[in-house]
Formats: structure tokens, C-alpha cells, sequence
């Protein structure tokens, strides 16, 4: 299973990066192949000062060898071997009216001393984090990610649409941090799903990204936006930063397993601005992303 995923992930890395590539126009990835000292290694893909993307990443990695201490206090095991590997997206577009998007999709085996699998999950997922709220993008993203989940089972997208809006969500802010899409995590063989069933499920959601996110780029890309606008864009990217250094658990699990660290701070933007005590103008299209950050909203009704 894991050659089988690695490999995926590898082939929705380069489709993900051409496909961007031909959208902006101008900027090309830079890659980096890596090797991590205690087992395996990447291929990190960065793409900078483009037409569309400011700053964005698109990184596979596949890392094993013994579990870190602190991982295993995590985990709540003893001393084991672990295997993962995943794709792991953050893309930020410079016009504010284009919003930023992630996306990881992840699988992780354990072994015991003679080697045997002793646990193995997939987890992943795919949200939206707009700067100014266009309910058609919103509706178009979630259906989008509906309809990949629906392919397998109808409780999926209910289920892992809340998962995200709990888990992205900046509780030192009582605000999300973009308007979801779908999370899950441990996803392991149970009495309706096998593992296979599950990869089928994971690659589902990994192939519905383009199809998610790339028409709403090419339909606000060229919108026209004044510097408070950006200014906006730049603070609401703070609050991004924020949820990425505060609460992420992939991000903890890079810096704790002796990751890559451009890799794995790929996902923070290059300008970002932290205001004192700000607050949107009442009434401004600004406040309403506020307030439905504050609620989130069912977009498939």
C-alpha cells in the first residue's frame, strides 16, 4: 500500500504543478529533492512571483525509521518503526480576491521490532481560506468535494465537512480559518471499509482538486483590487500564519520527526501584516467574511 500511494502521490504532484504552471503563465516551480538523515526523503516544489501566485508549494515526502520519542508519547506506543508519506499543498494568489487553498493527502503504517504492521491509516483533505467571500467559489468548492465524498459514501462529506470547520478553526480567534472544505484522519480498515476501499477514497478527493479550485482562480484572477484591499489580504494572512505555527499537527509532526524545515514552512506566505486590535468596518464586505468565519454555513443546500 504504501509503494502504491507514493507512487500517486508522485503523479498528482505533476499534474498539480503543470496544471498551475499553465494558469499562471509566468512562474515555473523550483524543486528540491531531499533526503532525510534517518530514512527517506522528497520532492519539494516551489513556485514564487508569478502572475497569479505570490508564493505556493506543492511537496511530497515519504519519511521512515524509528518513531521519535515525543511522537510516541503522541501516539500513545511504545518504541516502534513508522512509515509516512503524503502530498501537502498551500498556494497564495496575489490578488485578495482570489482565495488561498490547501490540501494533504497522507498515509502512515507502523511496525513492530520483526518488522509487521501493527496500525496503518490515510487522513487528508482540501479547504478554501477566501479573503472576500464570493458565495458562487464557496458553493462551487464544497460541491465539488461533495461529490468525491458521495462517490463512496453519503455520510462522508456531512461528517468531514464539520471535521474541517472544527479542526481549521483558530479558537485563540473564535474564527475559522477559511470557510472548509474536508478533513479527515485515521481513516483505518473497519467492517464497511478496507484499506483499499479507503485509498480509493483518498485518491477520489486528491484527483477532485484541480476540478475544485482552478476555476474559481481563472473566474477572480483578473478582478481589480486597491491597496486596502491587499492590506486586508495581508492581515486576514496573519491569522493564516497563526492556525499553521499554533495549532497544525503536521506541522508539529515535520518539526518533531526532524522534517525538512523549508518544507515545512513552505505553507507560510511571503507578506503578511499583524494590525493592533483591528476590527472590519461595519457593514464592509470584510465584516461578513468575519462573521461567517464566526458561523459556518452549509454550502451544498
Amino acid at each position: 500500500m504504501k509503494d502504491k500511494f507514493y507512487k500517486y502521490l508522485q503523479n498528482l504532484q505533476n499534474r498539480i504543478t503543470s496544471r498551475l504552471e499553465t494558469l499562471d503563465g509566468k512562474a515555473k516551480f523550483q524543486e528540491d529533492i531531499w533526503k532525510r538523515p534517518e530514512g527517506g526523503g522528497g520532492r519539494t516544489r516551489v513556485i514564487q512571483d508569478g502572475n497569479i501566485f505570490e508564493k505556493g508549494g506543492v511537496n511530497i515526502s515519504g519519511v521512515e525509521g524509528k518513531l521519535p520519542k515525543s511522537m510516541q508519547t503522541y501516539f500513545k506506543v511504545g518504541d516502534v518503526d513508522f512509515f509516512a508519506c503524503g502530498l501537502s499543498l498551500v498556494l497564495h494568489p496575489k490578488n485578495p480576491m482570489v482565495p488561498t487553498v490547501h490540501a494533504n493527502w497522507r498515509y502512515f503504517e507502523m511496525y513492530d521490532k520483526d518488522k509487521n504492521i501493527i496500525n496503518s491509516w490515510f487522513g487528508g483533505g482540501q479547504d478554501l481560506t477566501p479573503y472576500y467571500l464570493f458565495e458562487a467559489d464557496a458553493k462551487h468548492f464544497h460541491q465539488t468535494c461533495k461529490t468525491a465524498c458521495d462517490k463512496h459514501n453519503a455520510e462522508f462529506y456531512p461528517k468531514y465537512k464539520a471535521r474541517c470547520d472544527a479542526y481549521f478553526y483558530n479558537s485563540h480567534r473564535n474564527e475559522g480559518r477559511g470557510i472548509g472544505g474536508l478533513f479527515f484522519d485515521y481513516c483505518k480498515a473497519n467492517d464497511q471499509m478496507t484499506m483499499e476501499n479507503w485509498y480509493d477514497f483518498v485518491t477520489e478527493v486528491g484527483d477532485s482538486f484541480l476540478e475544485a479550485y482552478t476555476p474559481i482562480v481563472e473566474k477572480r484572477n483578473r478582478l481589480p483590487y486597491t491597496d486596502a484591499q491587499r492590506k486586508w489580504q495581508e492581515i486576514r494572512r496573519g491569522r493564516y500564519v497563526e492556525f499553521n505555527l499554533v495549532h497544525d499537527k503536521g506541522t508539529l509532526f515535520g518539526l518533531k520527526t526532524n522534517g525538512r524545515i523549508e518544507s515545512i514552512l513552505m505553507s507560510l506566505p511571503p507578506h503578511v501584516q499583524w494590525v493592533y486590535d483591528h476590527h472590519p468596518e461595519a457593514g464592509s464586505d470584510e465584516e461578513k467574511l468575519i462573521k461567517v468565519l464566526q458561523n459556518p454555513i452549509d454550502w451544498c443546500v
